[in-house]
């Protein structure tokens, strides 16, 4: 099956009501097309198995065989999506599914899901709730701040970031710039 960019939205937007959510997974897919563009991979694919990874999260949102993302993986396998694209969806959630990220897809993928959750928080804080008044020294700010965002995983980002060979900094602005470009599309 071709994997377009509609099908995937009627996806999310199908098993996922949660605007919230919606917006999530647009910022990384956001992210994913920045990424492969930077290292000359096809937007497309990445943008959107960025947009389709959290797809059955609000349905499933147990993470384990019983849940997300395994029956999303299942879900898309029966639609004939590619292997590819499940291998990923499946790795970004690595420690429950045992599918350890190993391409640079899939590194990618995993670099960027929290980290636009935390870019976000970090916009909604500012005064004006615009992700244009974000700068990386913000984000780094609040990086510290290990009461902020608490449940996002920055040991975790900082380990992607390094398996993809970019420094943490660099990493920041990629994802933030790549949001910024979309802050309409994404409510900020």
């Amino acid at each position: 099956m071709e994997l377009t960019r509609d099908w995937c939205w009627q996806i999310v937007t199908e098993w996922t009501p949660s605007p919230q959510l919606q917006r999530h997974m647009l910022a990384v897919e956001c992210a994913m097309r920045a990424y492969a563009q930077r290292f000359g991979e096809d937007v497309e694919l990445w943008g959107n198995i960025g947009l389709l990874h959290d797809f059955d999260y609000e349905r499933y949102p147990d993470l384990s065989v019983e849940g997300h993302p395994v029956v999303g993986a299942k879900f898309l396998r029966e639609q004939g999506v590619s292997e590819t694209v499940i291998r990923a969806i499946l790795a970004h959630a690595g420690e429950y599914t045992g599918v350890k990220p190993e391409s640079r897809l899939e590194k990618t993928l995993v670099a960027v899901d929290e980290l636009t959750g935390f870019i976000t928080a970090v916009a909604l804080v500012r005064p004006s709730k615009s992700i244009a008044d974000v700068e990386v020294k913000s984000i780094k700010k609040k990086w510290k701040d290990k009461f902020f965002a608490a449940g996002v995983h920055r040991g975790e980002i900082e380990r992607a970031a390094e398996a993809l060979g970019i420094p943490l900094d660099e990493h920041l602005q990629v994802v933030l710039d790549a949001m910024k470009a979309n802050a309409a599309v994404l409510g900020l």
